[in-house]
């Protein structure tokens, strides 16, 4: 202990206060002179002990920080009575449990970051080892019809790149928390054209019927670009789902506690085993013939939950697929 500079500044001072008592008990007598002595003695001996108790307990708490320097699996902190050194431990202890619980989020990240990484990767693979085919095959074809039907082969796949790019870099830009969403009334009518303009020529070219049934009266407040394109994807998977002949409906109704949006389409619906697992990124069903990358549901339910709303799917009862999105009213 007497490494420590006040320490030894108290341990002098101390002792001067010490033989100054014991002399000035002995000028008034003897018996004086020894209860000083014995007085002095003892105090010094409960100052030594209960200093040396503290520099005990200060001794564990660094070892404990020490633990929590080195990642180590347990952690325990005794508890002190009341006092200055409870209070210290006490605040170390939060220390300790917030430190131990960004290291754990630091773990899921690497090991989420990793995975991302790698589905990544195995996501744009597969386009462009199609996209060298169709490049190859086009070198070698004389045909020019033939030449022609590849190159719009390669630009659908170059387009499918591009689509699978420009998602990843949004739910990457979410994940980080860096999109400002803007915030102001939004007509759900308005909304649902938005979302649907891009797809119409495709709907007309497989014959897809489209029936929107919308109150005019209905408003959503949010950003209507993120909107449009969380409501996009969901309609994009209903297209792809119904094939050539389908049918879309889009519904839109209002209520005192939300607005709900209700896209149902005739296609086959889900499987049972793919319903708990619709949102999750980079899921692509368990079907072998299973189409997409697994990445527009997902960007659409970040996208709506950001907005305070939710987003449901299930089969319907007379078949087919249906989504439901719902955004709380906002109080004025």
């Amino acid at each position: 202990m007497l490494w420590n500079k006040e320490i030894r500044s108290c341990v002098i001072l101390y002792l001067i206060i010490a033989a100054v008592s014991a002399a000035v008990g002995f000028m008034l007598g003897t018996a004086s002179g020894v209860l000083a002595v014995l007085l002095s003695a003892a105090l010094g001996t409960v100052f030594f002990v209960f200093t040396k108790n503290r520099y005990r307990r200060i001794a564990q708490i660094s070892e404990q920080i020490d633990l929590v320097l080195h990642n180590a699996a347990r952690i325990y902190i005794s508890e002190f009575e009341e006092g200055e050194l409870s209070v210290l431990q006490s605040e170390i202890t939060k220390m300790t449990l917030r430190i131990r619980e960004q290291n754990e989020a630091l773990k899921r990240e690497k090991g989420h970051l990793a995975d991302s990484l790698a589905d990544i990767a195995h996501q744009l693979r597969t386009p462009l080892t199609s996209a060298n085919l169709v490049l190859s095959f086009l070198e070698n074809s004389p045909d020019k019809a033939e030449r022609k039907a590849l190159l719009h082969e390669a630009e659908e796949l170059f387009a499918q790149m591009e689509w699978l790019i420009n998602s990843l870099l949004k739910l990457s830009r979410l994940d980080a928390g860096i999109v400002d969403f803007q915030s102001y009334p939004v007509k759900a009518a308005y909304l649902i054209n938005t979302a649907v303009r891009p797809l119409l020529i495709s709907m007309e070219i497989h014959d897809i019927v489209l029936q929107i049934n919308i109150q005019e009266d209905v408003v959503i407040q949010g950003d209507i670009s993120w909107l449009s394109e969380a409501v996009q994807n969901i309609i994009k998977n209903c297209v792809q789902s119904v094939g050539d002949n389908g049918r879309i409906e889009i519904t839109c109704e209002d209520t005192l506690l939300f607005s709900e949006i209700v896209i149902h389409d005739n296609g086959p619906g889900f499987a049972k085993e793919d319903l708990p697992h619709l949102f999750e990124r980079f899921y692509r069903g368990k079907e072998e013939d299973a189409t997409g990358y697994g990445i527009g549901l997902a960007l659409c339910k970040m996208i709506i939950v950001r907005h305070g709303g939710t987003i449901t799917a299930k089969n319907h009862p007379r078949g087919g697929a249906v989504f439901s999105i719902r955004f709380p009213k906002t109080v004025p």
